[in-house]
């Protein structure tokens, strides 16, 4: 993708994101830009902190260069949700918001907070996007959001160092998992640090267990309720989880340990300054972590492997992503559906791309914008498995059960981890919260 642009009569070379051309007044930029909004100021609320915040930024900062509007950024946290509709009822709605569960957009689409998506985003979104992001971005056949972000949620990440030093190379199935993991341990290290704090990381535990032992077939019902989750094939997944959350050899900090841990600290904990774990499960966003808070080489002293195939089942690929949204209720609407259009294009994908820790379902954004070779295989994965893919089953369930912290499936899990011996009663317990939120 060409990052820089020449406009005639200027007399400087400038980033493409920010061209403008010299002289007063609204002008198109070669990319098409304007700055009809200059002056104006929207703001974007979503869940990102830290690294994934900072970097998610420079992409607010380059629609201010192309538009000359402002874009300020309020983190939510976990509770997207709630912290949403009380801004609503306080009068105060944010004007984007980037939200990382399907169950939330539906819920907001139900509510009426959500303004449809202009005819210039949904034309992007129908040619540069696989069908099923257009999919989990619409409610009853009214598209609502762009996913500009997503995940490869079936991704174990590790320090190359770690498993040489234990002799072990990257697993093929969960068996082989668990044993390089007590190899990891025997060799000085913590096999695994698990973010316990965060309860969202444990439902991406189980749903690649669940997937890939139960199968697409079954994971879809399970995720759509017309199953329930005292079902034998959650029972099953929850025991062969229990397995890993009961071996305090496995587990940094053992229970205790991971309940304390939230997502950076599980990173920090394989890729920091004081190493306490081999490997860290999670998404492709490790990577942004790894990288930009801890100096480390995607690649080279970090690296990953595809999360393993589960009692004889095939890998799982399980996906996720944030979607921006625009709110009936925000003071400028103009604008906010003109940075909702921007994050529908590859170039608003390339900035975040050239961060790091970051891919984009645009399958128009050159997979040369990524500043690695890991990530480019782990973007072309997802760009190749098109519609094949599982959308994350918590995002797709209702915010009180499957988004929400110190509620619903996230608590269980985080229960569940505290004491895994007893699968049944726990699946009994998620069925419980599940049932209450789907009726809700």
């Amino acid at each position: 993708m060409t990052r820089r642009l020449i406009l005639a009569g200027c007399t400087a070379l400038t980033l493409a994101l920010g061209a403008t051309a010299c002289g007063s007044g609204p002008v198109t930029t070669a990319n098409g830009g304007d700055k009809s909004l200059n002056g104006q100021t929207i703001t974007v609320a979503g869940v990102w902190s830290g690294a994934e915040q900072k970097n998610f930024q420079k992409v607010l900062d380059a629609f201010s260069a192309k538009t000359g509007a402002k874009a300020q950024f309020v983190s939510t946290g976990d509770n997207v949700s709630t912290v949403v509709g009380s801004k609503i009822e306080g009068g105060n709605a944010p004007d984007v918001v980037m939200v990382p569960q399907v169950g939330v957009l539906q819920q907001f689409a139900k509510n009426g907070w959500l303004t449809p998506l202009s005819k210039t985003a949904e034309k992007s979104v129908d040619t540069d996007f696989a069908s099923v992001w257009k999919h989990y971005g619409s409610v009853e056949n009214t598209l609502y959001g762009v996913y500009f972000k997503a995940a490869h949620k079936s991704t174990v990440w590790y320090s190359p160092d770690a498993l040489d030093q234990a002799g072990v190379k990257a697993p093929k199935t969960y068996a082989e998992l668990l044993k390089a993991g007590r190899a990891v341990s025997d060799s000085g290290l913590s096999a695994f640090a698990v973010a316990g704090e965060d309860g969202w990381t444990l439902t991406d535990w189980f749903e690649n267990i669940y997937l890939s032992q139960a199968g697409p077939q079954t994971y879809d019902q399970l995720a759509g309720h017309s199953i329930p989750w005292t079902d034998p094939s959650v029972v099953k997944a929850l025991t062969t989880l229990g397995k890993l959350f009961a071996d305090k050899q496995l587990i940094a900090g053992g229970q205790k340990g991971a309940l304390s841990t939230d997502f950076p600290g599980s990173v920090e904990k394989v890729f920091g300054p004081d190493p306490e774990a081999g490997m860290v499960y999670e998404g492709d966003f490790v990577a942004g972590v790894a990288k930009d808070q801890f100096g480390r080489k995607i690649g080279e002293d970090a690296a990953f492997f595809p999360f393993p195939a589960v009692d004889g089942g095939d890998a799982p690929v399980v996906s996720g992503g944030d979607a921006a949204v625009a709110l009936e209720d925000g003071k400028n609407k103009k604008a906010a559906m003109a940075f909702v259009e921007f994050l529908a294009t590859p170039e608003a994908a390339a900035v975040w791309a050239e961060a790091g820790g970051f891919l984009s379902p645009n399958k128009k954004l050159d997979l040369k914008s990524y500043g690695d070779d890991t990530t480019r295989q782990t973007a072309k994965s997802l760009i190749d498995a098109g519609d094949s893919v599982r959308f994350d089953m918590s995002d797709q369930a209702p915010a009180a059960f499957g988004g929400t912290k110190g509620a619903g499936e996230w608590k269980l899990l985080q229960d569940f981890l505290r004491d895994p011996s007893d699968p049944k009663g726990t699946a009994a317990k998620l069925e419980d919260a599940a049932t209450k939120a789907y009726k809700g």
